[in-house]
């Protein structure tokens, strides 16, 4: 049997932030005001948001926590949104992708199985997950902000990396067969 554990975790995590990082790279600092829509997050607050994201599932998991009952998660959200809309700079906002992305996937490497296997009860104190389940789900919700960047690229007029990635690919293979 195939185990997919802590290393695992942290790998695919490395992979998915390595791929946001380069979202953000390849938007133009003057376009981190842009705002897709009415209630969405500028660029600049997205990427900041992904970036400290990370920091709910450590505060949950390093704590050991076996329930979210009783947990202030609003208290947490005014915390976590005051950090998230102080002003940075494209260097900065970078910068705090990397560092906190490399520390959360650190962090995650060093996971046992036994803890990836302990259950967390709900709020609601009926169901509970795993802790491997919610610690995917920390990549689970960077692809899906990832996904409304690369959508707001193309508004942009920039052609996501993956796709020129792709296209590269497809490119190779139609020379190689001529």
């Amino acid at each position: 049997m195939t185990s997919y554990g802590g290393k695992d975790l942290a790998s695919a995590f490395r992979m998915v932030r390595k791929n946001t990082i380069q979202v953000a790279e390849d938007i133009p600092e003057s376009k981190y005001s842009f705002v897709a829509a009415p209630d969405v997050r500028p660029v600049a607050r997205m990427l900041t948001h992904l970036a400290i994201s990370t920091r709910i599932w450590e505060e949950m998991h390093k704590k050991r926590l076996t329930t979210l009952a009783g947990l202030d998660f609003f208290g947490m959200m005014d915390k976590f949104n005051a950090e998230e809309a102080k002003p940075r700079s494209k260097a900065e906002i970078l910068d705090l992708l990397r560092t906190e992305g490399e520390q959360f996937a650190a962090w995650m490497e060093t996971l046992p199985p036994e803890f990836l296997g302990e259950m967390v009860t709900e709020p609601d104190g009926k169901t509970a997950k795993s802790r491997f389940e919610r610690l995917l789900s920390a990549k689970e919700h960077e692809m899906h902000h990832r996904a409304q960047l690369m959508l707001i690229e193309r508004q942009l007029g920039i052609v996501p990396h993956l796709t020129r990635q792709f296209n590269e690919r497809v490119a190779q293979m139609r020379a190689a067969r001529a």
